[in-house]
């Protein structure tokens, strides 16, 4: 009975898993892309005009934790000048978010 209910318990586990992976790529299609592009290299008309990095690059994912990740897609980016450079994500929750910032790290080559 034990195998069982622990079998049960990983499948279900690998289904949400990959139901969260899927709904990641979805909110990052929906979200992010526009500017940093499907493949995450940020080589989009928007993403040229905001300079933005391009995070299949193992050195400029070194350059920030999840946990800055997770508060710029929180509440946004703004320059010195408090020009918005990055709107906050609506909509989602806060384990979209924390899927949203491992799907970003997936990204990295």
């Amino acid at each position: 009975m034990k195998k069982i209910l622990l079998l049960t318990i990983a499948i279900t586990s690998g289904a949400l898993l990959a139901a969260s992976a899927g709904d990641a790529k979805e909110n990052y299609d929906k979200t992010c892309a526009k500017c940093h592009g499907a493949d995450g290299k940020g080589q989009t008309k928007m993403g040229a005009k905001l300079g933005i990095k391009d995070y299949t690059d193992a050195k400029v994912q070194a350059g920030f934790t999840d946990d800055q990740a997770y508060k710029s897609v929180k509440e946004g980016l703004k320059d010195k000048e408090d020009k918005i450079l990055m709107k906050p994500a609506e909509g989602l929750s806060d384990d979209d978010i924390k899927a949203l910032v491992a799907y970003v790290r997936s990204q990295k080559k």
